[in-house]
């Protein structure tokens, strides 16, 4: 399993949320692009890049835009950088995977609103389009986790995969930023049901165990924040375990 750190930029600042909630954020960094260089020194394939403010304002946010670009830059092309959070058209994918540099770009509430827009974007970049299906019980929840609908998860994501989605990332967002543990059955459940269509787990991993029992679930990739940025566990000493 490849364990990929989590960057979430509020305000340009490296900041980990609890469940969502920017209220609740606490700010681990004001310089982005360094942690992103620490990251890839520390033998990151991956990173995944969130725009809080465009997630929760319905577009990019100049700051983080420039963030985002900066950790591009910083971490060349050895490590690939996923960029989600208000990326609602194609201009704004051309953008990212363009000037930007990132490799792919992450859509989440536009699964929901625009599905013609997930079906084009997936057809225009082939394998550049991962799809975020977050959920509260099961429901999908949009607009920056703001607004819940009462579509089913599963379903969502069984849709996004028929329109050419690279990779689902599914977080439980009961779980995201609290180190409570992984949504496991759930997760793997969903991975089952799209393979060959990688599932990528988000949201409450806390331990080394937690990536072991992921990994050993069939779970293929695993976005990790609070727990690295906390020191439960560094990223080498992540790495093995999900490996095995």
């Amino acid at each position: 399993m490849l364990v990929i750190p989590a960057l979430d930029l509020l305000a340009g600042r490296v900041v980990r949320l609890e469940q969502g909630r920017a209220e609740r954020a606490t700010v681990y960094s004001d310089q982005p692009a360094a942690v992103a260089r620490a990251f890839a020194a520390q033998g990151a394939q991956r990173l995944h890049v969130v725009d809080l403010d465009g997630a929760f304002a319905g577009g990019a946010a100049s700051a983080n835009r420039a963030a985002v670009a900066g950790i591009c830059a910083a971490v060349g092309p050895r490590v690939s950088v996923q960029v989600g959070g208000g990326v609602r058209d194609l201009l704004a994918c051309e953008t990212l995977l363009g000037q930007v540099g990132a490799a792919a770009v992450v859509l989440g509430t536009a699964a929901v609103k625009s599905p013609e827009l997930v079906r084009a974007a997936c057809a225009r970049w082939p394998g550049r389009v991962v799809v975020a299906v977050d959920a509260r019980a099961g429901r999908v929840a949009v607009e920056g986790w703001a607004q819940e609908t009462d579509l089913d998860a599963a379903a969502l994501a069984a849709q996004v995969v028929a329109a050419g989605a690279a990779a689902v990332l599914y977080t439980d967002i009961e779980r995201d930023g609290l180190k409570s543990g992984p949504a496991l059955e759930a997760t793997a459940e969903l991975a089952r049901a799209l393979a060959p269509v990688p599932v990528i787990a988000s949201g409450g991993v806390a331990s080394l165990d937690d990536l072991r029992a992921l990994a050993a679930a069939g779970v293929p990739l695993c976005v990790v924040g609070r727990a690295l940025y906390d020191g439960s566990f560094t990223l080498p000493e992540a790495i093995t375990p999900a490996r095995q």
